[in-house]
């Protein structure tokens, strides 16, 4: 055997052995130490060169023109060295870190997209001896200035594919996409683009008694917290996918020795049959053409008492329905003829402008409360006394404050209520 197949893995340390394992060991190590060294020293002249124009001087029209002529970055990759160029200036114990090999750049990537200088030290001390796929995981559904034990907003996670094709599968692929949007008849993301090829893929039974498609999603009954099978891994998903499901589903029970659980349709199948016969296969949001893959959706929700009559029962497309449970889009009323649809500020929907600031902080702060553990309706009526208190222009934790006293106010008044009642 050759000293060039010893090297490649065989862990042999027998004396007089010319380049042993451990001597291998030594000199990646050393090499991984200068190259995170490195790393810190090129985003820190990538920053100056950007603040001093120095692409200007070479006839480039940008930075990024110019620094891809220089190290052949891609612009993300670029990019992404400047963000992280800019926090390590207010990251000090970071930057030395990352400058003494401690901490590798793609894990001072990750922790740099989180930590504040109040917080890098808890961070870095939550990345040592992890992977910088651990680290990713770790600071994934965390904001910027939370520390590494606080809540995790599972919903906040993203996720990245990428695929290197032929150009005949990206052909093909765009031309599903240009379908999907057509189907679709309203602007659609990327995530949103991705969802739908995957429910066309995943099927499932063409009765419409039983749901479009089926994933396995286990619910822990203790803290309400999802996790949808992914090909052998449990991935959590946001609380508003776990009640999405409990929407529309099939539900199986616990398991017994020797007698495998049933599984229910949440919804009876004669009923469920009848409300997308009753609203023509078709998403029942204004505007949207979407028949493909819809969910029923319980106008009042199940936790709040709200049953699987029809009237109770409206068809949504995955897009509508998310948005409703992530407390962006409102729908009041009775089905099918009876509803309103709303936007989180309680105007119309489709009204073409932006969402202003007190709606989005308004929809944040309903999410929160249903986090809490308050029902939607309450959640719901909270946060809109909240917002006439505060005004609209208020922080999302002044909503969230005012909102959670306006819980209080309405339970003592429900108590109040039925004291007087009893009496």
């Amino acid at each position: 055997m050759t000293n060039d197949a010893r090297a490649m893995g065989e862990n042999n340390d027998e004396p007089g052995e010319e380049l042993g394992w451990r001597e291998i060991d030594g000199e990646l190590r050393r090499l991984a130490r200068a190259k995170a060294g490195y790393d810190a020293e090129e985003v820190r002249w990538l920053l100056a060169g950007l603040r001093a124009r120095v692409h200007v001087r070479f006839g480039c029209a940008t930075f990024v023109e110019y620094v891809e002529r220089l190290f052949g970055y891609s612009p993300r990759f670029t990019s992404e060295r400047l963000r992280v160029a800019e926090a390590l200036e207010d990251l000090p114990a970071i930057r030395t870190a990352l400058e003494a090999g401690a901490l590798s750049f793609s894990s001072a990537r990750e922790v740099t997209r989180v930590a504040t200088a109040a917080t890098e030290g808890e961070w870095l001390e939550a990345a040592d001896g992890k992977t910088a796929r651990e680290v990713e995981r770790m600071v994934s559904g965390h904001q910027r200035g939370e520390r590494p034990g606080d809540p995790v907003d599972s919903g906040a996670r993203r996720h990245v594919l990428r695929f290197e094709v032929s150009a005949e599968t990206m052909a093909e692929f765009r031309e599903a996409e240009a379908r999907i949007r057509r189907d679709a008849g309203e602007p659609l993301d990327q995530d949103q683009i991705v969802r739908l090829v995957a429910r066309h893929v995943l099927g499932g039974p063409s009765d419409p008694g039983r749901s479009s498609y089926q994933v396995a999603l286990t619910v822990c009954e203790a803290c309400g917290r999802g996790f949808q099978d992914g090909a052998g891994e449990a991935i959590e998903v946001g609380a508003e996918v776990v009640e999405m499901a409990c929407c529309d589903a099939q539900e199986i029970g616990h398991t017994h020795v020797g007698r495998p659980a049933r599984a229910t349709q949440n919804v009876p199948p004669a009923i469920r049959r009848q409300v997308v016969r009753r609203d023509h296969g078709r998403c029942g949001v204004p505007g949207c053409r979407c028949t493909r893959f819809l969910d029923l959706h319980h106008l009042e929700a199940r936790a709040d008492g709200g049953g699987h009559d029809p009237s109770n029962l409206t068809l949504l497309c995955a897009s509508h329905h998310a948005a409703v449970h992530r407390g962006f889009l409102l729908i009041e009323g009775t089905a099918p003829d009876a509803l309103r649809f709303l936007r989180a500020d309680g105007t119309s929907y489709g009204v073409a402008r932006p969402m202003p600031v007190s709606a989005e902080n308004g929809a944040l702060a309903f999410q929160a409360l249903k986090q809490l553990g308050f029902k939607d309706s309450l959640a719901r009526r909270s946060v809109d006394a909240a917002i006439t208190h505060v005004g609209h222009g208020a922080a999302l934790d002044a909503i969230i404050r005012a909102a959670l006293a306006e819980t209080r106010t309405d339970r003592d008044h429900g108590r109040i209520s039925t004291i007087s009642a009893t009496a």
